[in-house]
């Protein structure tokens, strides 16, 4: 039986070079952490404990892509924290903050879509969510998102047509109007 060795404590250079290549991608790491918690509180700690692990097991990043490795870390920590609780209960969606423009009726109607596109998002299955989010809100490819969550590129790029399906579906309904897809709305 192997034994796992403790991970070596940073010292002063690795903590600086953590700093230079892991903390710009500390927004994304919340914000994948706020659509798979559904909870700003919980993603915040998320985040937190997710960062300190990538800290921790910084001395075994390669030089990959940082934001992949480090959104990987944060999905982990989240099934993690799941497994703790055993507990799945649905969270509420959190209000977005309302957009301000010129036009009070127009920015009204943007902030109704966006509370739909929003509350439709939250309602997805967790593994349809979390590769819409990836995909479309932090913009990862189809390689980093396979990266992120350990598949096949193939089962990426299903999960994702059936994401979007779904979502558009909802929408549709939500909205009541037809759409050819998520850029129609």
């Amino acid at each position: 039986m192997a034994i796992m060795s403790e991970a070596p404590k940073p010292d002063s250079g690795m903590v600086e070079r953590f700093r230079s290549v892991m903390l710009p991608h500390l927004d994304a790491a919340y914000g994948f952490a706020r659509w798979l918690t559904r909870d700003p509180v919980l993603a915040q700690d998320v985040a937190q404990e997710a960062m300190v692990r990538a800290l921790r097991y910084f001395h075994a990043f390669r030089g990959e892509e940082a934001r992949p490795w480090l959104l990987r870390i944060v999905r982990n920590t989240w099934h993690d924290a799941r497994m703790k609780q055993r507990a799945d209960q649905p969270l509420e969606a959190a209000e977005e903050q309302p957009t301000e423009g010129p036009d009070p009726e127009q920015s009204a109607m943007i902030e109704d879509r966006r509370r739909h596109v929003a509350a439709a998002l939250a309602a997805l299955p967790a593994e349809s969510r979390e590769v819409l989010v990836l995909r479309e809100i932090e913009d990862l490819s189809y390689k980093e998102i396979a990266t992120v969550l350990d598949m096949p590129i193939g089962t990426v790029m299903s999960r994702l047509a059936r994401a979007r399906e779904k979502l558009a579906g909802d929408l549709r309904v939500r909205l009541g109007r037809r759409t050819n897809g998520l850029r129609d709305l």
